[in-house]
């Protein structure tokens, strides 16, 4: 095992994804939890090298997080990214002070010293390709005295410390973060601690979670009682999915599925999932209309974040109504995943909220009923894993990420139904595009946004002012990062103008070049 010690950075849980796709088990544990478990690490013989993560505080800020030295004292190998690289310099009596540059996204580093094959910076040899020296920073502090026993190793292009490392003990420092996909020698250089440093042997494997998963919900629908009854939010998506067949496994007819058309779906989903569902799964499921009920709460209101919290609200509020209908219904099934657990709250006290997830931070304080989320620890791509193994179709599996909180956080502003129904429009062309020129699969998710402006424009030799609506598409592996998708000019023009043409109410198309980050995938 290696131990990931989360100091709050939003790439915490990404790290320990990192290790596993090696066949190394990882856990994170919160750096407040340290403290109390070093006697139980210093005789633990499975652990084999602990990460402290990054995080958003000046380890010379009042109140920011700090272990005591203890750790180092246990003679494990010791990584630490970012943060966990300036809170080691700072433990060992160096000096971290705010950095006159501040680095972030893409920079290039270059090694300090001869690098050998044992060197753990391997690959990034400043004579390589350049393109090779990439890594992904994200700092406004810097190391600015060196500890006693350390030596630089890397520096960036303006000169600050990129990388160090102790001289006799296994402690190597990282001011870039490795688990990105932007780091060009990232994974290699995760595989080298992982491997090499720490002496690891794989021997974990993502499939036979599968049995504990399912194992894990029966047991918590247990303790209500071997005759409890649980519901399943299914939304159409792979994680819903995903976690539904989980569940079946688990708990057999004590599962009911309830599939809840919000009128937030996509054009005709609501329909076309159902049939799917009923046609492709042995799962109790049922369809509730609640279109209506969801647009009367959303009137007026244009704050996302209210958005969100009055969606997740009125969900709870639903599948305790349906589940009144049934009898001992204790437990609801979600397909939350951990990016909407790390952009939602603060886990384990540390991390920043990016935004509330419908499921997550949207919830309501008080429910009638126990959440179980099989998936809340996985990302995206890990679930896809578990559902190929699962042997669900690829249609399901593979489709595009769709937000619970569905089309409202794409119509910036007011939801109201004129709104929806010109951006169902919008989406289904160029989600008919992408598909019809083979471009669906070679993006992780693609999809229109509504913006509350309106823009000239000339149709029939007249002057028109309508409605703009923005392109979105990026490429990605786990959605935690995520970069704008280069799709063909003629394929653009073709979307946009089919757009214009036959949606009423729209004159202009644009198309969203931003990536995550600084921005998010989705605009709200």
């Amino acid at each position: 095992m290696i131990l990931v010690v989360d100091f709050g950075s939003q790439y915490t849980q990404l790290l320990a994804r990192r290790i596993r796709e090696m066949g190394e088990y990882s856990q994170i544990v919160p750096y407040t939890a340290l403290e109390d478990m070093i006697p139980a690490l210093a005789t633990d013989q499975k652990l084999k090298g602990v990460v402290l993560s990054g995080g958003p505080n000046s380890v010379y800020a009042p109140g920011a997080p700090r272990i005591s030295g203890r750790l180092f004292e246990l003679g494990l190998p010791v990584l630490g990214v970012c943060y966990g690289m300036q809170l080691i310099n700072h433990l060992f009596g160096g000096e971290v002070a705010e950095a006159p540059v501040r680095e972030y996204g893409r920079e290039k580093i270059f090694t300090k010293t001869k690098q050998a094959e044992s060197h753990p910076l391997e690959g990034f040899d400043i004579q390589s390709d350049p393109l090779q020296r990439v890594v992904w920073m994200s700092h406004g502090d810097e190391v600015s005295k060196l500890a006693p026993g350390f030596e630089v190793i890397a520096e960036s292009e303006s000169g600050a410390v990129a990388a160090i490392e102790h001289t006799s003990k296994k402690i190597l420092g990282l001011q870039f973060h490795p688990e990105v996909e932007h780091t060009a020698q990232g994974r290699a250089l995760l595989k080298r601690f992982v491997k090499r440093t720490c002496g690891s042997e794989a021997s974990w494997d993502l499939a036979a979670e599968i049995d504990t998963i399912v194992a894990e919900i029966r047991q918590t629908a247990d303790e209500a009682g071997p005759d409890s009854q649980v519901v399943c939010a299914l939304s159409g998506g792979v994680d819903s999915t995903v976690a539904a067949v989980l569940s079946s496994r688990a708990l057999g007819n004590r599962l009911h599925c309830i599939f809840v058309d919000n009128g937030l779906l996509r054009k005709n989903e609501y329909e076309t999932v159902l049939e799917g569902f009923r046609n492709n799964f042995e799962l109790n499921v049922q369809g509730v209309d609640a279109r209506q009920q969801f647009l009367k709460a959303l009137a007026g209101v244009e704050d996302p974040e209210a958005k969100r919290k009055i969606i997740g609200k009125l969900f709870i509020e639903i599948f305790e109504r349906e589940a009144k209908k049934l009898q001992n219904v204790r437990f609801l099934v979600q397909g939350t995943l951990y990016t909407d657990v790390i952009e939602s709250v603060s886990p384990n006290g540390t991390a920043v909220t990016i935004k509330s997830h419908h499921n997550v931070g949207g919830l309501p304080e008080v429910m009638n009923l126990r959440l179980i989320e099989p998936l809340n620890k996985l990302f995206k791509d890990e679930v896809r894993h578990l559902g190929k193994n699962l042997e669900i179709s690829e249609d399901f599996l593979w489709r595009h990420p769709f937000p619970g909180p569905g089309l409202a956080i794409r119509v910036l502003g007011d939801v109201t139904q004129e709104r929806l129904d010109t951006l169902k429009a919008a989406d289904a062309i160029f989600i008919d595009e992408l598909k019809k020129a083979d471009l669906y699969h070679e993006v992780w998710q693609a999809f229109c946004v509504f913006l509350p402006v309106r823009s000239v424009g000339v149709m029939g030799d007249a002057r028109t002012y309508e409605n703009v609506i923005t392109l979105r598409a990026v490429s990605a592996t786990d959605g935690m990062t995520a970069d704008w998708s280069r799709l063909p000019y003629d394929f653009l023009s073709k979307t946009s103008a089919r757009i214009i043409n036959e949606v009423r109410g729209v004159n202009r198309v644009v198309y969203d070049i931003s990536s995550k980050p600084p921005a998010t995938i989705e605009w709200e």
